[in-house]
């Protein structure tokens, strides 16, 4: 979770400062989702803490997940985001309590049924709230290039900070759930209209983007935001074209993997580590893809299979295709709704509130005091910084941010691109009991193809990780539990480092 504080006087934003004199306008915006799958019990923390919180952003809708949704509309299901009755039943009571506005893109591909789903929670919570909706409902066939006409079931566009904003102005409520829109855009929006911003103010905007960015990736500076240093800037301040996202069906995937078939392949050649067969394909229909994997598994048993484990399985595939669509040619739509709560024995129960605290340092645990961490002498990583990871394709990165800001400067001269590659190598393991010869390749292949650099984002204090080729493939086709590498922050924290004076 994070929360930060925006603080204008004078026309003059300063992101981050905990505090400003004679400042007119002090806006608190939190993030309490930054993906999808994320915990709500942390976003349920940061209303529990912050009285004075304004708005609290739940980002939860990515290109993989907006592809999920597609292929939920197409077997039956619904097109926002399923947890989404989760989280408001948590969320809700205490957020309406605190007059906290609730802004998310969990409406995905149906923003009005996401709309009603609320409404419902609400009603059986006996909380009587307004949900306002903003979300794309068209797009004119002719602003649509060759490759977005074949769309099967519809078309996604980034939209931006603007229909949330009206949405604000218009209607004041309580939830406002989005379908796609570009991620800082959430958090823009509730700065234009809370701090008066007008759309040609392009320094406000910018920096507003920054902090947007910064917040909806979910309490860790992410490496896309650094920009190349050759970058050039946009040769108009409005763009004349935004990104689109179409939903092609691309036919039933089946596929099959055997995870083990080391000891019949030893017989003819040395094996150095555990070997995977897979195979997969795409079928024009489901019982093709069905008989692909009943094929494999004959294969599988009727094969030196060298008594491993098998998978199987087959799915309809959707593809989301990348075009660029005139905003003349998009039309969007806000609308609002307020239920009638009801009086009945089945309410849900209400969770009580923790006690109020508007100092952000009561975020941090008892045992965490914001002094300078002790030198010369070993201590767990997540004793003086905290951190959390995020992917992109076979890239990971992830921030080391220290609990006591100037402790930076020592913690740089620990976390190197080396000290890294060795934490994260046993995650490389070909199996769980390597063997002398296995760690002596898997750090041969490390060395070759897993590169590390880390930046300083001085601005907060902090740094910022990035490590590629390390996702097996990346998400869409990892054999791991953990596809995102969510948990490599906690490998991280759990190391012990010495710190020098």
């Amino acid at each position: 979770m994070l929360t930060w504080i925006l603080q204008q006087s004078d026309g003059y934003i300063d992101i981050g400062e905990p505090e400003i004199r004679n400042c007119e306008i002090k806006l608190f915006c939190g993030c309490g989702a930054g993906f999808s799958g994320d915990r709500p019990l942390a976003a349920l923390k940061l209303l529990q803490k912050v009285k004075d919180l304004n708005y609290l952003v739940l980002e939860c809708l990515a290109e993989r997940t907006l592809a999920d949704r597609y292929q939920a509309v197409m077997s039956g299901g619904d097109g926002y985001d399923p947890r989404i009755s989760e989280w408001m039943q948590l969320l809700l009571p205490l957020a309406v309590d605190r007059g906290v506005c609730i802004i998310t893109n969990m409406g995905a591909t149906n923003a009005l049924a996401a709309q009603e789903k609320v409404l419902e929670i609400a009603s059986k919570l006996g909380v009587r709230i307004t949900v306002g909706v903003a979300y794309q409902f068209d797009i004119a066939k002719a602003g649509l290039g060759s490759n977005l006409r074949n769309a099967n079931d519809g078309i996604s566009i980034y939209l931006g900070a603007a229909p949330i904003v009206e949405c604000l102005e218009k209607y004041n409520p309580n939830v406002i759930i989005t379908s796609r829109v570009a991620d800082a855009a959430l958090f823009l929006a509730p700065m234009v209209y809370e701090l008066g911003w007008n759309w040609d103010e392009f320094l406000l905007l910018a920096q507003g983007s920054l902090a947007g960015h910064l917040l909806e990736c979910g309490c860790h500076p992410h490496w896309r935001i650094f920009m190349h240093p050759g970058a050039k800037p946009a040769a108009t301040s409005v763009p004349e074209n935004l990104l689109a996202l179409a939903s092609k069906d691309a036919g039933w995937k089946g596929w099959g993997e055997i995870s083990y078939v080391k000891s019949w392949m030893e017989e003819v050649y040395p094996v150095t580590k555990d070997i995977r067969l897979r195979m997969d394909g795409l079928f024009e229909g489901r019982k093709h893809a069905i008989e692909f994997t009943k094929e494999f598994i004959a294969l599988y048993t009727n094969g030196p299979s060298g008594g491993g484990g098998i998978s199987t399985g087959h799915k309809k595939e959707i593809l989301l295709e990348k075009g660029l669509v005139g905003r003349e040619h998009i039309y969007w739509k806000i609308s609002a709704k307020q239920n009638q709560p009801t009086k009945s024995n089945d309410q849900i129960n209400i969770l009580p509130t923790e006690t109020n605290s508007n100092h952000l340092t009561e975020f941090l645990p008892p045992e965490i005091h914001l002094s300078p961490a002790p030198s010369n002498q070993k201590v767990h990583l997540y004793e003086i910084a905290h951190s959390r990871a995020g992917d992109k394709s076979n890239d990971i990165n992830f921030s080391v941010i220290p609990h006591f800001p100037p402790d930076i400067k020592r913690l740089k001269t620990v976390i190197k691109p080396d000290w890294v590659k060795r934490v994260i190598s046993p995650l490389l393991n070909q199996s769980s009991f390597p063997e002398i010869d296995d760690i002596e390749m898997r750090d041969k292949w490390v060395a070759e193809h897993v590169n590390v650099e880390v930046y300083e984002v001085r601005g907060i204090s902090s740094l910022n990780v990035v490590v590629r080729n390390v996702l097996d493939g990346g998400v869409n086709c990892s054999r791991r539990i953990d596809r995102h590498g969510k948990t490599i922050s906690d490998l991280i924290l759990c190391q012990e480092v010495v710190l020098p004076m």
